[in-house]
């Protein structure tokens, strides 16, 4: 959804007010263009990286848990495993709000025959950041390190509040 959104929201980048906007509005609006587009592409590669997080875990709780070694092996790669799956959907939460911060610019400077896209846009971003939020508070609830869930879930929440200024 993210991808989608922040594509969007480069889709519209490129179309400029007709006959309108000055020279810095085109300048202004084309970083902005170029910007999303970056993080669309690098939304898209999350969606790899997650996959390979949780492939991880799954392969962490398939180890053998007959001895205390084992047992204890397999906690430690249990709980690096989680933390490698959080931080992929935690990426993608900083991804889409990077891009929402991009939306009010885009919907002020971009062609105004496009700003249900642009709302659309905000609408695929929230939903991306969203899910990405549901994937982080799963992963923590199993994580054992108190210090590090509590710094996730702030920057979890501070990510989701910043989405619904947009």
């Amino acid at each position: 959804a993210g991808a989608v959104g922040a594509s969007l929201l480069a889709m519209v980048a490129g179309l400029a007010k007709p006959r309108t906007s000055s020279d810095d509005e085109l300048a202004r609006l084309q970083a902005a263009g170029a910007r999303c587009t970056e993080l669309a592409l690098r939304l898209e590669t999350m969606i790899d990286q997650d996959t390979a997080a949780y492939d991880l875990v799954v392969e962490a709780y398939r180890l053998p848990k007959s001895t205390d070694d084992e047992k204890a092996a397999r906690s430690a790669r249990i709980q690096k495993a989680l933390e490698a799956a959080t931080e992929a959907p935690l990426d993608v939460m900083r991804l889409c709000a990077d891009a929402l911060t991009l939306a009010p610019a885009v919907g002020r400077l971009g062609n105004q025959n496009a700003s249900s896209d642009v709302k659309v846009a905000v609408g695929m971003l929230r939903t991306g950041l969203s899910g990405a939020r549901e994937n982080v508070e799963i992963n923590l609830g199993s994580l054992k390190d108190a210090e590090y869930v509590a710094r996730v879930r702030d920057e979890s929440r501070q990510l989701a509040a910043a989405a619904d200024i947009c």
